[in-house]
């Protein structure tokens, strides 16, 4: 089977990170890494916090903690989360860690020796009040393309255009608000994208084709504009440090490098600190999946369309001036965004529905299934409340649900605690099997080619084949006239929760944990393949099983009207 690298964008250390930051990386990842292991795949999903930067100081300065002990909790408060949403990272990481930092290092090195990295100086915009040079997220106002009036001094949140903080209207610190702000001289080194430029250029063309055309434009977009020159250092307290054996001036004045320079690496960073964490006796070779693996590894990368430049054009920029063989990624998911009742989710801002919160409420399945049933993969999405708990009743609740506990309840109390037996099979059970098989087939093309909608859409299909199974045989009309016809249709429902058990786990892991402890036998199988679909037999008669507690709650008016009060709900109209 074939190895696959996967890594999803790295959620910012400044707070636990809202629904659109979960459905726009994480958790897509973790749903295709799920399948890819069921599957049989070797699979290595890499996530870590990124920690660098301006906002991390900023957050940590509101919270009167040191940057460093404020990161540690941050991380560990994500990793809870992530956990309670299911997400099964092989390693979650951090970017401030030894490994980050020497990779990092290393790789700057490499583009100093190969000339690709240049000392220049610079006017940067300096406060007097702050005493300090406003790097990035330290200076805020409008930005001069689209007239966003919170522009931040590194990007536009509104418009994703790359800025500096020179580029600002009416610009103002972010630390004290001062307006009376200076442009003094400094030293910086800046990676010359623009000696990469060619090479980029066919990087994206030779994979650019695969790639899901949101990626695909703003690669190409960013390379019509022509590729500039970029600063990768910043006057910062936080960071990873300029090496001193190299720059030594710059290292004696502090400079750290951008986030965007060190983040992007941090992938490879994170996979040696998931070697380096290997139990003793165990070996983990984090160069295998990184380094001189163009054919044994197939790399994808899961990201929000603001992420996309860098990971498209400015990280294979940096792997390119290496001159080492780096894995560069091979595919793309990218994603647009998830609005809130048609405006935008906002770390900064607070508004929208945070993960923590989302947990507090209901339990992780109902979030997951939720976001990847309409994760805006073609356009953005909106989120309400209405349409959240439309989804969840109709096809949780009713379709899945209610199928499991309707076939369960009757078959315990007509036939007692074990898989009735009854008649062979039928007409009626084969034409279940062929249209089960051809939906699981559906359903695994999605998922291979990351349509995530689309599989949500086959996997509903797959349960509401049950209930039209069940409708069509009425077990508790049968069991008036012919029991064996009775037990026939219940065993067969019952390999039906069986197969949902399978291959419903990349969307809904808790729940199929709780279905695949229905039925009391060895159940060793990771996936189901068209034959068992077809058979549904792999339950056989005399197992025993267990009724298991209500699977999903359905959302009712009054819940409705409380979370609304909760979190807001406006029309963006």
């Amino acid at each position: 089977m074939a190895r696959h690298l996967i890594t999803s964008a790295l959620p910012y250390i400044n707070g636990i990170k809202h629904l659109g930051n979960m459905v726009g990386s994480m958790l897509p990842a973790d749903v295709y890494a799920r399948y890819l292991r069921q599957r049989g795949h070797d699979v290595l999903y890499i996530c870590a916090t990124d920690e660098h930067g301006t906002p991390a100081e900023l957050a940590a300065k509101a919270a009167g903690l040191p940057v460093s002990e404020f990161c540690a909790r941050q991380h560990d408060a994500q990793k809870a989360v992530y956990d309670g949403f299911g997400l099964a990272f092989d390693y979650f990481g951090r970017t401030s860690s030894p490994q980050n930092v020497e990779i990092t290092q290393h790789f700057a090195r490499r583009l100093k020796e190969n000339g690709f990295i240049e000392e220049r100086t610079t006017r940067q915009v300096y406060s007097p009040a702050d005493g300090r040079f406003l790097p990035d997220r330290y200076i805020v106002g409008t930005c001069p393309f689209c007239g966003y009036e919170a522009a931040r001094g590194d990007q536009c949140e509104n418009c994703t255009r790359v800025l500096d903080p020179t580029d600002l209207v009416d610009a103002r610190s972010a630390v004290s608000g001062s307006t009376d702000l200076e442009v003094r001289e400094t030293k910086h080194l800046f990676l010359l994208q623009s000696a990469l430029e060619g090479e980029v250029a066919a990087f994206v063309d030779a994979h650019g084709e695969q790639w899901p055309t949101l990626a695909s434009s703003i690669a190409r977009k960013w390379l019509t504009e022509g590729l500039h020159d970029r600063a990768i250092t910043r006057d910062l307290e936080w960071g990873v440090p300029v090496p001193a054996d190299v720059w030594p001036d710059l290292a004696a004045e502090g400079k750290v490098f951008y986030v965007w320079f060190d983040a992007p690496i941090g992938y490879i960073g994170a996979t040696k600190e998931w070697a380096d964490a290997a139990a003793p006796g165990e070996e983990r070779d984090w160069r295998s999946w990184w380094y001189e693996a163009d054919d044994s590894v197939r790399y994808t990368e899961f990201m929000a369309k603001d992420n996309v430049p860098f990971h498209t054009v400015m990280f294979p920029a940096t792997q390119i001036g290496t001159r080492e063989p780096w894995k560069r990624v091979d595919y793309v998911k990218a994603f647009n965004w998830l609005t809130y009742y048609g405006g935008k989710f906002s770390t900064s801002q607070q508004r929208g529905i945070f993960a923590d919160a989302a947990l507090d409420l209901l339990p992780a399945d109902y979030w997951r299934y939720f976001l990847m049933a309409g994760a805006p993969e073609s356009d953005d999405a909106s989120f309400s409340w209405e349409l959240f708990s439309s989804t969840v009743n109709k096809d949780l609740a009713d379709t899945l649900g209610n199928f499991v506990n309707r076939v369960l309840s009757f078959s315990r109390k007509r036939f007692g605690d074990t898989v009735p037996a009854g008649h062979d099979a039928g007409d009626a059970e084969r034409r279940l099997g062929d249209e089960v098989a051809r939906l699981l087939a559906e359903y695994e093309e999605h998922l291979e080619a990351l349509q995530f909608r689309k599989a949500a859409f086959a996997l509903r299909a797959l349960w509401s084949a049950g209930n039209s199974y069940l409708e069509e045989k009425a077990p508790w009309r049968e069991i008036k006239t012919d029991e064996d016809a009775a037990a026939l249709t219940l065993r067969t429902a019952m390999n039906l929760i069986r197969l949902y058990a399978v291959v419903s786990e990349p969307f809904i892991p808790f729940t199929t944990r709780a279905l695949r402890s229905v039925f009391a036998f060895d159940d060793t199988a990771t996936w189901v393949s068209a034959d068992e679909a077809r058979a549904l037999s792999s339950v056989p008669a005399g197992t025993p099983f267990t009724v298991p507690p209500v699977l999903f709650t359905k959302i009712t008016e009054d819940d409705l009207e409380t979370y609304r009060e909760r979190f807001g709900a406006v029309d963006a109209a």
